[in-house]
């Protein structure tokens, strides 16, 4: 997959900009949450609680989360994750449920999701230092399209599958676009990759529950570029810094431009008139030599 333009930029220092923004660029949490934070007074700017999101920062401000002083923003980075089925993927969950987070506690700084898999699907997860990234990577703008692979109950009609191409209304919800494709019909069940660009909550679910098939395991093995690959369930990899810039079309390489490595049109038929006189030159040289010798051998 190609990358994508954004105006995200990895290690972009900026002067001023919403208090929400450089929270979330300090990797506490997200963006919404760190306004949710700042409407229960947990942020102050120059020891005064701030009272509203709507607020423009500088570089001199000294910003306070529950008392403490706002980190200062790391290196952006990028890991991820072989979600199991059975883990929450929260920060807190009220039945005390285990969270991926609790999960990975001691083996990753402060990080956050970027996107969601419930409670009884598994596959891969994104896990990011940054906010900011974290929300641009949600964002059906971006193009990323996240695949899975998906068993349901019962014999699949192909022809409903290939009618949720134009997307699909259940409940009064709308759902994009939906590339579907009956991969293996067992007796009892089918083997599906689904595609999807906008991954509302239980998208594939409620969809395949609409069409008459219950879902009995989901699995994502694709967020944009990044893929699940030969990982097992717990796995955590980080992501390399040059793979992020690539795929974020941010990469430092300069490379020569092509233009550089090509000779102009002039030069080039100069080049080819040299070639051609070469070879004429070249080839009455050798008509020389035979002649030569044939006349010394006659004598």
């Amino acid at each position: 997959m190609p990358p994508f333009k954004t105006s995200f930029k990895l290690d972009k220092i900026t002067q001023s900009e919403r208090i929400a923004k450089r929270i979330a660029r300090a990797g506490l949490c997200s963006r919404r949450d760190a306004e949710n934070w700042i409407r229960e007074g947990r942020v102050m700017i120059n020891n005064i609680t701030l009272e509203s999101p709507a607020y423009i920062v500088g570089p001199n401000d000294k910003i306070l989360v529950d008392k403490k002083p706002l980190p200062k923003q790391e290196e952006t980075r990028l890991w991820r994750y072989y979600k199991p089925r059975g883990l929450i993927v929260s920060n807190r969950d009220d039945k005390n449920r285990e969270t991926i987070f609790d999960r990975l506690k001691n083996k990753l700084p402060r990080v956050m999701s970027i996107g969601r898999l419930d409670l009884d699907s598994e596959g891969i997860i994104l896990l990011t230092n940054d906010g900011e990234l974290a929300r641009y990577l949600e964002l059906p703008s971006t193009g990323w399209t996240r695949k899975y692979r998906v068993r349901v109950y019962g014999r699949v009609d192909q022809n409903q599958l290939e009618k949720l191409k134009g997307g699909i209304t259940i409940e009064g919800i709308r759902y994009g676009s939906l590339l579907a494709k009956l991969d293996k019909q067992m007796t009892s069940n089918a083997w599906l990759t689904i595609a999807i660009k906008e991954g509302k909550n239980r998208e594939i679910r409620r969809v395949m529950e609409f069409l008459g098939y219950s879902v009995s395991r989901l699995i994502r093995t694709s967020y944009g570029p990044f893929q699940l690959g030969a990982m097992k369930e717990d796995d955590l990899q980080e992501v390399k810094q040059t793979i992020l810039r690539e795929q974020l079309g941010q990469s430092n390489t300069n490379f020569p431009k092509q233009a550089s490595f090509e000779l102009s049109r002039g030069q080039l038929n100069k080049t080819k008139q040299t070639h051609t006189l070469f070879s004429k030159k070249s080839g009455n040289n050798n008509a020389n030599n035979r002649r030569n010798k044939a006349r010394r051998k006659a004598r």
